[in-house]
């Protein structure tokens, strides 16, 4: 199945806005809602028994993964959010200086203790072509909440990733009419592994499990959890599902931008809906786009470049609010009410049937 994610890598920013110059030269991303301190640390995952799917070359698939936790007390200093090459990367057709992002303000602290209890997981995908760093935002308030988050970078499907050795891979997927099924195969894949070596952690409550993603994350989280019984939970934020959801009987969140209608141009979101026989919600935020789920929702003004109707920093407090309260609901047993149906904090905030 051909989808429409394959794009010029630099359209993950800027969804074919025009360039335009740098208000600020220093970003930053929201402060977490939760009570918690957040650590951060990096893996560089191994795949031995898999070749990669999109370099021939490779004799294995390596993969860079973040992750995020609540800390047992404050860390050193604050994680640098993409490096010098993969802010190069993404700002490449634009009119602003190509470090940029480099200096974006995060909150999560490096060398930061975990705490000892065991945590929900919850594993991220990115969009086609966005860096896992993108996801940030998300991931530092679930991990102020109390949960661990792994953001999975899937090599050469992102405009860019550095490896510890100074490698810097580009995305060899980044192909017009890419086969959105064969993406989805190499990403369930990838998650499956990476959950593979998480639960080798004594910090993993192997009970409560949900991996969540944005455009073809949100695709790959479905597929991800038909393929692993693991998974309890899955979210889609804002993607195309390639293929088709099949049958599917656990806890399913699906949030989008106004294109994501029952009679929108998306048709694979009704057909997928249809098919989802267990628990499972369906909004719509008014005055978003495709990149208000992610952290571009609030660098795209501060870096000068335009953006949708709704304010980035409204965007994503909506998207934490109910990512959180689906996870609360189905990880922690929790009875969350914003996810009955409209609610006067939220009114840009749709429910379907």
């Amino acid at each position: 199945m051909k989808t429409p994610y394959v794009v010029a890598a630099a359209l993950s920013l800027s969804l074919l806005a025009s360039p335009a110059h740098a208000e600020t030269a220093k970003p930053s991303l929201p402060e977490p809602t939760g009570t918690k301190k957040v650590g951060t640390t990096s893996l560089h995952l191994v795949d031995t028994q898999r070749r990669d799917p999109w370099n021939q070359e490779a004799a294995a698939r390596e993969l860079m993964v973040s992750l995020w936790y609540p800390a047992a007390r404050p860390g050193g200093k604050r994680v640098t959010y993409l490096t010098k090459e993969e802010s190069a990367a993404v700002l490449k057709d634009f009119d602003v200086p190509p470090e940029s992002l480099t200096a974006t303000r995060v909150h999560a602290r490096v060398t930061a203790p975990p705490s000892r209890a065991r945590l929900p997981l919850v594993l991220m995908s990115p969009g086609f072509s966005f860096p896992r760093a993108t996801l940030t935002s998300l991931a530092e308030d679930l991990a102020s909440r109390g949960y661990l988050v792994a953001a999975v970078e899937h090599t050469y499907e992102s405009v860019a990733t550095t490896f510890p050795d100074g490698r810097t891979t580009t995305c060899l997927a980044c192909v017009r009419g890419q086969d959105g099924a064969k993406v989805t195969q190499g990403r369930v894949a990838d998650l499956r592994f990476v959950l593979d070596q998480l639960l080798r952690r004594e910090l993993v409550d192997r009970s409560r499990i949900a991996v969540v993603g944005h455009s073809m994350g949100g695709n790959s989280a479905a597929h991800a959890m038909l393929a692993d019984p693991r998974v309890k939970a899955a979210a889609n934020l804002d993607g195309t599902f390639a293929p088709v959801v099949p049958k599917l009987d656990k806890p399913f969140l699906m949030v989008g931008n106004p294109k994501h209608v029952p009679d929108g141009g998306d048709t694979t979101w009704p057909k997928s809906w249809a098919n989802m026989t267990g628990w499972k919600r369906w909004i719509t935020v008014a005055g978003a786009d495709h990149s208000s789920f992610v952290d571009y929702a609030v660098l795209r003004p501060q870096l000068g470049l335009p953006a949708p109707e709704l304010d980035g920093a409204r965007a994503l407090r909506i998207t934490r609010a109910y990512l959180a309260a689906f996870l609360d609901t189905h990880l922690r047993g929790r009875d969350e009410p914003l996810l009955d149906g409209p609610s006067k904090a939220y009114p840009e905030v749709r429910f379907w049937k």
